[in-house]
């Protein structure tokens, strides 16, 4: 069974920074084959592309508004990614959900990742 399991979100206020986690366990292959993305949902809207990292060239993508401020990572010894989230901004605010993609493209389309967490809150107050 397949899990991923989001944390570090929590309430922060507007220029501060937080860092996200996310542990996988229960993959059919390494962790390392997958590609890892974030994804965030604001209230009333559809769930958006953060950032994204490929398996094999480890290369990254953001949405346009993140770029400069969030860093996405992965630590394949342990099973986790993370976002850096700095600089925060009210507009931030969202729960935020990890995606693990099985071919490891580190694409920004929802529908290319097959498993998904829970979501962690973050709330940036102005």
């Amino acid at each position: 069974q397949v899990q991923l399991v989001e944390s570090g979100g929590t309430l922060v206020q507007a220029g501060g920074s937080l860092r996200l986690s996310c542990a996988a366990s229960g993959l059919t292959f390494t962790f390392g084959r997958y590609g890892m993305a974030w994804f965030r949902r604001a209230p009333g809207k559809e769930r958006d592309f953060v950032a994204a990292i490929a398996w094999s060239t480890g290369t990254v993508y953001y949405e346009d508004s993140v770029k400069g401020r969030f860093t996405i990572s992965r630590d394949n010894a342990k099973n986790t990614v993370y976002l850096q989230m700095n600089s925060l901004k009210p507009e931030d605010t969202a729960l935020y959900y990890c995606a693990a993609d099985l071919w490891g493209r580190g694409s920004d389309n929802v529908n290319s990742y097959e498993y998904w967490g829970q979501g962690t809150q973050v709330t940036v107050s102005s």
